[in-house]
């Protein structure tokens, strides 16, 4: 099995995407991404938003070679969108033969306004090719019932998490689940995988209390104690705080939990994180973020801007 993650923080950019290779099967999921449109009060600095294009390629051309995509939930920053910003993926950037996909997806139960019209969105897209993916199982895919964005009492929703076999080895795409849920942590020890993906928790986040900040690490512990290869990232490297929290829950474990870049053997990129210092060390025009949206400059992280 091959597993390509494309689109995390740690790689520069918010999603949690990722590409499967099985004989005869090529699987994507949650192709979306976002840049957080605003943090610290500031738009995504050229650096990212360079970064955000390089990702979205690699996910349209991932999509251009796929057999299946995979919806998980219908956030911004994990599926394409038919009303995007100049940050995320549009509808216009889809390959042709992208509606022809077998398309597995969380189905609109728990969707607040915006999100259920995002769901009807991909579903006049899809067609018949879209199948509502809960608790069903085909092939080497199996697919969760709901469960809670994050903390099971927030108003966040539900999400789809997505287990793939092949031979001995089993994947687990666990999306959102931001490890406050002790029945789906429960879940995905029993469904035995050997390489779990998943968000961790938002410590960037005032908000988090106390007691999901001590839930998070305990449930991390658990996955690392039962599982061979953990990847956790998205809410959780948005801050500073998430990359050295993940490192102590290494040592706490005494093995490797990986975020996608340590996975896939590249830099960590914490470019949201590092807004502010990327702005103070290369100031941009204030005009450049609207040029850049009518299309009249285009982002170069070599650039002095």
């Amino acid at each position: 099995m091959g597993l390509e993650i494309i689109g995390t923080e740690s790689l520069g950019v918010r999603g949690l995407s990722c590409r499967v290779t099985l004989p005869g099967r090529s699987i994507v999921i949650d192709p979306g991404v976002s840049l957080g449109f605003r943090r610290y009060g500031l738009l995504p600095h050229p650096i990212q938003i360079a970064v955000g294009i390089k990702v979205r390629n690699q996910i349209c051309h991932a999509l251009t070679t796929a057999t299946d995509v995979v919806f998980s939930h219908f956030h911004g920053d994990h599926v394409p969108l038919l009303d995007a910003n100049p940050y995320q993926l549009s509808f216009q950037d889809l390959p042709s033969s992208f509606p022809d996909l077998r398309c597995w997806s969380k189905s609109d139960d728990d969707l607040s306004d915006g999100m259920r019209t995002r769901f009807h969105h991909l579903a006049d897209l899809m067609g018949t090719n879209m199948q509502i993916a809960e608790s069903y199982s085909e092939g080497p895919l199996s697919f969760s019932r709901a469960v809670p964005h994050g903390n099971p009492d927030s108003n966040m929703g539900t999400v789809m998490m997505t287990r793939i076999k092949m031979n001995r080895r089993i994947f687990l795409h666990a999306s959102d689940i931001q490890l406050l849920d002790d029945s789906t942590i429960q879940l995905i020890i029993e469904w035995q995988p050997d390489i779990l993906l998943a968000s961790g928790p938002p410590l960037y986040l005032n908000r988090l209390s106390s007691f999901d900040k001590t839930r998070a690490w305990a449930n991390g512990l658990r996955l690392a104690r039962n599982i061979k290869a953990v990847i956790l990232d998205h809410h959780l490297m948005r801050g500073k705080k998430g990359a050295i929290w993940l490192d102590k829950l290494s040592m706490k474990a005494g093995k490797k939990i990986y975020c996608a870049a340590d996975f896939m053997g590249q830099p960590r990129q914490l470019l949201e994180a590092n807004r502010i210092h990327l702005y103070t060390r290369m100031p941009v025009p204030e005009t450049w973020h609207d040029d850049y949206a009518k299309g009249l400059v285009d982002p170069d992280p070599d650039s002095d801007y």
